[in-house]
């Protein structure tokens, strides 16, 4: 009896102190929406398991000494400036998309604008609009602990002087 009391204290405090280090996993929903108006779900997330120190970036582990700082996911622009690519959401190009990591969204469409605008894109993070100043915008997403700590984004301007 006193071994299963042992064993029983043993799995519990295991238990117990893996819980306490921090883990993440977040799965990252999004949808992309193809030239053509076609729309298909993609998964792009980032988990974190401190006990095995393995970082998740999309259906990929790695394992690493600490959790990261931050993780940059390039769009580019095409050159005709009528598509974006991005290599973590999907094989080609794309129209637009829209993606919820955590507590923050990021969505991509296209709009009309009376004054010239870099692909008539508005690129959307958290409800504040940016337009693309660059043809490469640079998503990074900072890591904490328990999840992510906040998107930035560069390669953005958030006045094109244009009014909506």
């Amino acid at each position: 009896m006193n071994n299963i009391f042992k064993l029983g204290l043993f799995l519990t405090t295991f238990s117990f102190s893996s819980s306490v280090l921090a883990n993440f996993d977040l799965t990252g929903k999004g949808v992309v929406t193809y030239p053509t108006g076609i729309s298909k779900n993609f998964d792009f997330g980032f988990g974190w398991q401190a006990t095995n120190k393995k970082f998740r970036i999309g259906k990929k582990a790695y394992s690493m000494s600490q959790l990261p700082e931050s993780y940059s996911i390039a769009l580019t622009l095409s050159k005709d400036e009528t598509r974006v690519w991005i290599q973590e959401f999907n094989a080609g190009y794309i129209e637009s998309f829209e993606w919820k990591i955590g507590d923050n969204t990021l969505k991509l469409a296209k709009r009309s604008f009376s004054s010239p605008v870099k692909g008539n894109y508005i690129l959307t993070l958290n409800k504040v609009d940016y337009f693309l100043s660059r043809n490469n915008v640079s998503i990074d997403v900072y890591f904490e602990e328990s999840g992510v700590k906040y998107v930035r984004l560069d390669g953005v301007t958030r006045n094109m002087g244009t009014k909506k």
